[in-house]
């Protein structure tokens, strides 16, 4: 079990942790979301040890992971952490990289452990090609590979995806994490992904200006949201109340937070929006409307003509 005890981190004045505390369970999939800047990139950091913590403790099954004011080389040997600068060596193979930490004692199972990576990142026809050849997004799958030659206990993933095209990221991320759980590996994502968070994450944590405001699965934040920045962060959302629907004592009203798919046209729907812009999205388009001089998010399965009329209603 990871343990994260009351940590605060301050960046030359200004707090970038205050005060976060909570714990993981060994196997399970962490996504860290919230706003840039939120500190979702100094709380990996804090878990590997590159930072000195102001306040606060980090342990691991009771043992201490400490900062470099402890240890001359930053992090534990059970703890691998992928940053967004990738930390290739540019003059050396895609194999080299990935090898790069595998003992040379017995090459036949490094090169087999090299080829089981390349293979998982779909990255086997570049074996043999310098690192500083590679696009961005290749560059980020072979840190990937690279970070999960020593099988680590604990991986730390920040943005890992953010390079990597979409038609080869939804494979890649599947193949990932059921590798993750099928080795017990304890993982943790800073995304600005909602779908990392939704699809592939036991629980979400959730920061905002370096303060933890809440944590739990990924499905219960997402289909009650506490508050409209929480919802944000899994796509539009819009603030009603719920006397924009039905006729309601104003004593008994209640604000909702609504998704575009939980809003539909209704020809007796009490709530009416202009149409403003219309976005094809493959299966539906997102349309965005203005309601009482704001903007107001819907899906249609048609288009809509601009700067109509319609009304909508609550669809659960």
């Amino acid at each position: 079990m990871l343990e994260i005890k009351n940590i605060s981190f301050t960046y030359i004045e200004n707090p970038v942790i205050e005060n976060i505390s909570f714990t993981i369970e060994t196997g399970q999939n962490i996504a860290v979301i919230g706003e840039s800047g939120c500190g979702k990139s100094t709380l990996l950091k804090l878990i590997y040890g590159l930072y000195n913590l102001d306040s606060g403790e980090i342990n691991y099954y009771n043992q201490g992971i400490f900062g470099p004011k402890y240890n001359l080389i930053p992090g534990e040997d059970y703890i691998k952490y992928l940053a967004q600068d990738f930390d290739l060596m540019p003059y050396i193979t895609v194999a080299e990289n990935v090898g790069k930490f595998l003992s040379n004692i017995y090459m036949e199972e490094k090169n087999a452990r090299v080829q089981e990576l390349l293979a998982m990142v779909e990255m086997t026809e570049f074996a043999n090609v310098k690192a500083k050849y590679l696009s961005g997004g290749q560059q980020q799958r072979v840190a990937l590979a690279r970070v999960l030659a020593l099988e680590p206990e604990i991986l730390l993933l920040d943005e890992p995806f953010s390079q990597i095209d979409s038609f080869r990221k939804n494979a890649l991320r599947r193949n990932l994490f059921k590798y993750f759980k099928e080795k017990g590996i304890t993982c943790i994502i800073a995304t600005h992904d909602s779908t990392e968070a939704l699809s592939f994450s036991d629980e979400t944590i959730v920061l905002r200006n370096g303060k933890l405001i809440a944590k739990g699965t990924s499905k219960d934040l997402y289909e009650n949201p506490p508050n409209t920045y929480i919802a944000s962060l899994f796509g539009e959302v819009n603030e009603l109340k719920l006397s924009n629907f039905v006729d309601l004592e104003m004593e008994e009203d209640e604000v909702l937070i609504l998704y575009p798919h939980q809003l539909k046209r209704d020809e007796d729907g009490k709530l009416k929006v202009i149409v403003k812009q219309c976005y094809f999205k493959g299966s539906h388009y997102l349309v965005k409307a203005a309601f009482e001089r704001r903007a107001l998010f819907f899906e249609s399965k048609k288009e809509l003509e601009l700067d109509q009329e319609v009304s909508l209603t609550v669809s659960f």
